[in-house]
């Protein structure tokens, strides 16, 4: 299998990992474990979190999705916080839209406090979906705008050479993507979110689970 490794700002960096053999949406037991935090009929669950001196936001739940649109936000899980987990979603974004998936974020209105891994197939910001802001940048979509792909987070603090360092793998469609390390513990536990990142964005999901682990 080839492998390509980059060094990412926070640790080096591997890409073109195994496919896994069943999608995150299949039974078996690799579903063991999860636990949904959407209930595909309410936002039973979620605080939405306008930014200031931004245009009116909209989250609603419609033929099961839940949907973001309008000025920019954050949509919080009131669950957690959480520290070691894994983190996955089924949505998909509009062509030229922007959001993201956050993990370790605070509960109030800003997108930068907490880990971002990007959601964006043709926006014009160059940083691709998979991409963890700040730290990983991808610049090629792993999925055409208005199409579901599932990405999931695995997020956990280890022991690496001594050190206590926060290890991250992102996988698109069951594909891992890269593992990097942050060997600054940016950000060291906190909550699940979604970005609505501006009026001629929409997001919608139609699947969210998170699997605490040890």
């Amino acid at each position: 299998m080839k492998r390509l490794w980059i060094v990412g700002l926070s640790g080096l960096v591997m890409l073109g990992g195994s496919v896994a053999a069943t999608c995150a949406g299949g039974a078996g037991a690799e579903d063991q474990g999860w636990v949904s935090l959407f209930d595909g009929k309410t936002t039973e669950g979620w605080e939405v979190v306008p930014l200031p001196n931004q245009p009116p936001t909209k989250w609603e739940v419609k033929d099961g999705l839940l949907c973001g649109s309008g000025g920019a936000s954050m949509l919080v899980s009131t669950k957690g916080p959480y520290k070691n987990f894994k983190f996955r979603a089924e949505l998909k974004i509009n062509d030229k839209g922007n959001s993201g998936m956050y993990f370790r974020t605070a509960r109030r209105p800003g997108f930068t406090d907490g880990y971002e891994v990007q959601v964006n197939a043709t926006h014009g910001d160059p940083i691709k979906t998979g991409s963890l802001y700040t730290m990983v940048h991808l610049f090629r979509a792993p999925h055409q705008p208005d199409e579901f792909f599932t990405q999931e987070v695995e997020c956990k603090n280890v022991d690496f050479r001594g050190r206590n360092v926060t290890a991250i793998k992102v996988s698109v469609n069951g594909e891992v993507l890269y593992e990097t390390l942050d060997y600054n513990n940016t950000f060291r536990e906190g909550y699940i979110a979604f970005q609505q990142h501006d009026p001629g964005s929409r997001v919608c999901i139609r699947k969210v689970e998170v699997m605490p682990l040890p």
